[in-house]
């Protein structure tokens, strides 16, 4: 076995290591809400969601993995030099939040790290502007959405079962809660695991495997869903505390909103490719939810700690990328 290929799987075992606490992190967003709220103990809803993030698979397209592979740096420039750095600033700082319980966004993560190993290496100009202001605006557009829509459903909820029984009212959202989180995992998983085969398919492309043209193959995306599954299902535990605990409290009705809410978010963003945080959708929706019933219910001062984790993500993740690509120059 050549070093070429040695060099090849090592960067996939670091790919699979970032998708692997992308799972793990994004684990509160999937189970968050149902643990929350009593419908499922802790392990049966992470095999829950880790069940819906695989199935995913055989639903969505790859557009998400696609817009990643080609759309944020020029694929030319990329070797394998790159791609480690790249996926070394991502994970490094996504098990650094995971493990002081910040819930952020592993999709960023990844994107700061591929925009700081490629300035690095070639500048600014191998940086594609559209695909980076795409990513820029839903930073701000997706908790917005979810915060959005969560708030409309629940008003929607409150309006249509005013009049109901409370208990059974209760009931009714604690099974339909098991609906609204498969497909909100469903959604997470669609959006999520495309990242890591997006980042595995640029660094086979790189390297000849693909040939001429860009595309996703299958194995790569079968490997990085169930990769993310399993992360899901170790679980962040802090991170869980922190959306479902500290944010607002929740009844089956807001869980139900809310996870709902985000769901339809994020399959509407992933039917058109666009790479958006699965974490600031539902703690935008969880907000929204929290807010229809008194403003003041939602800890805002939790929710600032949150926010200021996204907003450094991804400078976070290129400046671990860009001295970790400066260090392997140097070596190799």
């Amino acid at each position: 076995m050549d070093n070429n290929l040695l060099a090849i799987i090592a960067i996939i075992l670091i790919a699979l290591v970032f998708d692997f606490y992308n799972g793990a992190n994004d684990a509160a967003n999937s189970i968050s809400t149902i643990v929350a709220t009593k419908v499922l103990k802790p392990f049966p809803a992470v095999l829950w969601a880790a069940f819906f993030n695989f199935i995913s698979f055989f639903i969505v397209g790859t557009a998400v993995a696609t817009t990643i592979g080609s759309g944020i740096i020029e694929p030319n420039i990329v070797d394998n030099s790159l791609i480690a750095a790249s996926l070394t600033g991502g994970a490094l700082w996504t098990i650094i939040c995971t493990h002081t319980g910040l819930p952020i966004s592993a999709s960023h993560a990844l994107i700061g790290g591929l925009v700081g190993s490629a300035i690095v290496k070639a500048g600014t100009s191998v940086i594609i502007k559209s695909g980076i202001y795409k990513t820029l605006l839903f930073i701000i557009l997706s908790p917005i959405l979810g915060l959005i829509v969560g708030i409309f459903i629940m008003i929607l909820f409150l309006n249509i079962f005013k009049k109901s029984n409370p208990y059974r009212l209760e009931n009714f959202f604690r099974k339909g809660q098991l609906f609204s989180s498969a497909l909100y995992a469903m959604g997470h998983g669609g959006n999520d695991a495309q990242k890591t085969a997006g980042i595995v398919s640029l660094l086979l492309y790189a390297n000849g495997y693909l040939g001429d043209k860009f595309y996703i193959p299958f194995w790569v995306v079968l490997m990085s869903f169930t990769t993310i599954a399993l992360g899901t299902l170790l679980g962040g535990w802090k991170v869980v505390n922190m959306m479902g605990q500290r944010l607002t409290k929740l009844r089956p009705i807001d869980g139900f909103a809310a996870e709902l809410g985000a769901a339809i978010t994020l399959h509407a963003v992933t039917m058109f490719g666009i790479p958006v945080s699965t974490t600031h959708t539902i703690t935008g929706s969880i907000a929204g939810v929290g807010s229809v019933k008194r403003l003041h219910s939602v800890r805002w001062g939790v929710s600032k700690s949150i926010v200021w984790a996204w907003i450094l993500t991804i400078p976070g993740a290129a400046l671990i990328s860009a001295i970790t690509y400066y260090i392997i120059s140097l070596i190799f």
